[in-house]
């Protein structure tokens, strides 16, 4: 556990604390309004905020300049926001195909859509007044981004189906970054830098410095150059959670979460929110839980800068998913995968060897995304029969016979439609199949190996509206906010897809007004 520092009597008198400890400095170069610590999409945000209030902002990242980004990086750059209808959206579009938008089909979707799906998903524990904010700002925050320079599509690729000659979104998320997760964190850093923001990579934040107040006035870190203090008015804390951290994830998951690969980058390892509790920040929310998705069970442990999200498998609502002994787990068609993806990865996890394979027959492998299902090096099988297939894939022939066999039994009649939830069913099997129950009897028959990939963990730290870190008596401790994943009490169990970064943002920017306030009263 980290400890926190408190300065000498000489900041309490007014003098500069110098880049080292104990030195002192007769300028003030390295004085700052607000640090930012993190170095993806809410601390972007937070920085961006601060810096429209006039704050003299440095971004702080662990992370060498190779790996700026956290994982928003590794993110499709998909945000979930409340919209009335495709004319609301048309202006923040960056190019527009006519063509497209005259067959496009995307009904509204609004803020009491968004908030009945943040409880539903949550099994109603979701903070009301935390998850409020998120969802009322979260049209708004889309239009600040595009003032600050990011470019947003609609999501076509990922988000709708051709139906009839009609592109029918589903879901509720259509909105995305141009260039996804990169393409936000490329437009982040440039506009960033535009505003006048200080961007400093390599530089690993160990500790918060505060007075004897107990204010947060700066933090402690290590560059390249050794051990050095930054100080500053305010601190927002946006640097993840902790799910890099096989021995956090283990203490706080279960041991079995060891063995889960992860999504984005190797950075997010904890010592953020380690370093909030020890100076008496309360901690918040499903310290137990994280959002954990079907991911190749070739794909490197931690994420790959390249391929990002590629190695995600997340067509599987059209298929079946078996484990290795052939047998079926879960509900694939329980609803649109964005409300199931994020959970489903646990459910993976458990199963024999930590690994499943989804499988699709001639009709639906057209349907499946052509970015994550035909990625280089992605584990993929295919055979003419479906004993040969689980030969391949050395899965246990006869279960998985059996397993086919019995549902495509009990697949009910109906119009298979992949954009609405189409009702289309198996009947006497368990786990039942919801809605898209197609038979797998069209050879060829196509397997996909995959395994669970954790992508952020939801127990963070209490703030407020303001998003100010609270202690343990839910008071606002001075000088110190928060935002983006290690922000708790938003999501449980589950989580829609695209408020993640639709959360960072969202709090990122009123994390980076309020520290701007507070600096400025402190200054004043």
């Amino acid at each position: 556990m980290y400890t926190s520092c408190i300065l000498n009597e000489g900041w309490l008198e007014g003098k500069p604390l110098g880049l080292r400890i104990g030195e002192e400095r007769e300028d003030m170069a390295r004085r700052y309004d607000v640090v930012v610590v993190g170095g993806g999409n809410a601390a972007f945000c937070a920085a961006q905020a601060a810096r429209e209030r006039g704050a003299r902002v440095i971004l702080l990242e662990k992370a060498p300049e190779g790996w700026l980004g956290g994982n928003s990086y590794f993110t499709a750059g998909a945000f979930r926001v409340t919209f009335g209808g495709l004319d609301d959206l048309r202006p923040l579009l960056h190019e527009s195909d006519e063509e497209m938008l005259s067959r496009t089909e995307l009904p509204p979707y609004t803020a009491e859509d968004f908030m009945s799906d943040m409880e539903r998903v949550t099994e109603g524990r979701c903070d009301p007044h935390l998850a409020g904010i998120m969802v009322e700002e979260s049209g708004d925050i889309a239009r600040w981004l595009r003032d600050k320079g990011i470019r947003w599509r609609l999501m076509y690729d990922r988000q709708a189906f051709e139906v009839d000659g009609r592109l029918r979104f589903w879901g509720g998320l259509v909105l995305g970054t141009v260039g996804g997760g990169k393409g936000l964190i490329e437009q982040h850093l440039a506009s960033a830098r535009r505003s006048g923001v200080e961007v400093r990579c390599s530089f690993a934040v160990k500790r918060l410095l505060r007075d004897h107040s107990g204010a947060v006035v700066g933090v402690e870190g290590e560059g390249p150059e050794g051990l050095e203090a930054v100080e500053a008015g305010a601190v927002v804390l946006a640097c993840g959670g902790f799910e890099s951290s096989a021995e956090m994830r283990s203490r706080h998951l279960g041991p079995q979460w060891a063995a889960a690969k992860v999504r984005g980058t190797p950075y997010n390892t904890g010592e953020g929110l380690e370093m909030a509790l020890e100076v008496g920040a309360e901690p918040y929310g499903d310290w137990s839980g994280c959002h954990s998705i079907a991911w190749d069970a070739a794909a490197p442990p931690t994420g790959d800068r390249k391929l990002t999200n590629r190695y995600s498998k997340q067509s599987y609502p059209l298929g079946i998913v078996v484990n290795s002994e052939g047998r079926r787990f879960l509900d694939e068609g329980a609803d649109f995968r964005n409300y199931t993806y994020a959970r489903y990865g646990a459910e993976i996890l458990r199963q024999p060897g930590g690994v499943a394979y989804q499988l699709f027959d001639a009709k639906t492998e057209p349907l499946l995304r052509k970015d994550e299902y035909d990625a280089p090096g992605v584990s993929r099988f295919q055979a003419g029969s479906i004993g040969e297939l689980a030969d391949h894939m050395r899965v246990d022939r006869e279960g998985l016979e059996r397993t086919v066999r019995e549902f495509n039994a009990a697949v009910r009649p109906g119009r298979f439609d992949p954009s609405v939830k189409d009702g289309k069913r198996t009947e006497g099997i368990e786990p039942p199949k919801s809605n898209w129950a197609l038979p797998l009897d069209t050879p060829p028959y196509y397997g996909f190996a995959v395994t669970c990939g954790i992508t952020f963990t939801f127990g963070g730290l209490h703030v407020d509206g303001d998003a100010r870190v609270l202690d343990t008596s839910r008071r606002p401790i001075p000088g110190l906010h928060a935002a983006g994943e290690l922000v708790g009490g938003l999501f449980y169990h589950n989580y829609p897809g695209g408020s993640g970064l639709t959360s960072g943002a969202v709090f990122g920017r009123r994390a980076g007004h309020a520290a701007a306030a507070f600096a400025g009263g402190r200054a004043g």
